[in-house]
């Protein structure tokens, strides 16, 4: 594991003849074994208290919380375990944002720059009207462009579910109508989420980046954060999916989190400028969903009994949530695959909110 600086070397296990090489993860996991053996009752009291709400939670698979940088929390449930690559759906949709904000920083792309003029090999453009013309990179980062496509209402034409049939979906989302919108004072149109717009910023990143989006996203962002395995999901004609559907391991959805928590700092080093995290995690848009938008990344507050904290959130069908609580000092993955389910995201914020209380507020928060 890349960060830990553990190395390999022989490795004495108390209570056995065991002598060998282990690797960074094997040590992990025999300390840990060694550390339950001489937990408190009320350590293991938590810990049954936390498995038990994690199976209790309909389709839940993991959950991981990490304080100061070290694993509270890490339990999987329903056959997955710590190498399973989950489908949290749209929380790979902050991974564009990411990946976008490193495109910019490497001076590839601007979050002015228009969208349908760079994507000239797609031209001539259906509904070629100017309000289209004039969709910007920050437009779409933000769920706020003129394009006609809100994936809440299921007659918009731009609604995800119209796309997945097709067989070239970037030939769907660039014909996409407009919609009048009027912008305000800091420039950005009426909020609607659309998973067609961080589609079309995905193709904008292939055709911007050196080597296109996929290797792009390997050499900028897995690989310097020691992710070694991933899928993405693709269209019918191989086009990338960048609106959701990325699968990562669960410890790994959480070193992209400590990557926003540590202000853009990898484990060898600065990846994203701290301005870069702050225009990510900057409220941009309001919602109507009790929560506010930046750059593909939600903000909402946790009420505990010792105060109420602020996180940024990645968020997936499902009930897939990640969370970033900067005042905390702690990162939290839940993955789910309680998919297109009424109260899925409430089940997930009453079950983050129930465990961070636990942990946070009572006296396991003075580790």
């Amino acid at each position: 594991m890349r960060g830990m600086n553990l190395p390999r070397r022989f490795f004495f296990v108390p209570g056995t003849m065991l002598r060998r090489w282990v690797s960074p993860w094997m040590l992990v996991a025999l300390l840990g074994a060694c550390a339950a053996q001489h937990a408190t009752p009320a350590a293991v009291e938590l810990l049954a208290q936390d498995r038990a709400a994690l199976e209790a939670l309909p389709g839940a698979t993991s959950v991981l919380l990490q304080r100061h940088g070290q694993v509270m929390v890490e339990l999987y449930t329903r056959d997955a375990d710590a190498q399973t690559l989950h489908d949290t759906r749209s929380v790979g949709k902050s991974v564009t944002g990411l990946l976008v904000a490193a495109a910019v920083q490497d001076g590839l792309l601007r979050r002015d720059t228009p969208v349908f003029a760079a994507l000239a090999d797609v031209q001539p453009l259906a509904n070629d009207v100017p309000a289209k013309l004039g969709i910007v990179v920050e437009d779409l980062l933000t769920m706020s462009s003129a394009l006609d496509c809100d994936d809440n209402q299921a007659l918009s034409p731009g609604n995800e579910e119209n796309m997945y049939p097709q067989q070239r979906w970037l030939r769907w989302a660039v014909d996409l109508p407009t919609r009048a919108v009027a912008r305000d004072t800091q420039g950005l149109g009426p909020f609607a989420y659309c998973t067609a717009g961080v589609f079309l910023l995905g193709q904008l990143l292939e055709r911007r980046v050196p080597g296109g989006l996929e290797a792009y996203a390997q050499r900028r962002l897995f690989a310097p954060m020691g992710i070694a395995t991933w899928q993405w999901s693709h269209s019918p004609s191989g086009e990338t999916m960048t609106g959701g559907g990325l699968r990562l391991r669960t410890r790994d959805w959480a070193s992209l989190a400590q990557l926003l928590l540590r202000q853009g700092t990898g484990p060898d080093g600065p990846l994203l400028a701290p301005d870069q995290v702050a225009a990510l995690l900057s409220v941009r848009r309001s919602t109507p969903f009790r929560m506010e938008y930046g750059e593909l990344f939600w903000r909402r507050d946790y009420e505990l009994r010792c105060g109420r904290v602020s996180a940024w959130m990645m968020s997936g069908n499902g009930g897939n949530h990640v969370l970033v609580l900067p005042t905390l000092d702690v990162v939290a993955v839940m993955t789910r695959t309680h998919y297109n389910q009424r109260g899925m995201h409430t089940q997930s914020y009453d079950f983050m909110t129930a465990l961070l209380d636990r942990h946070m507020c009572g006296p396991v928060a003075q580790r």
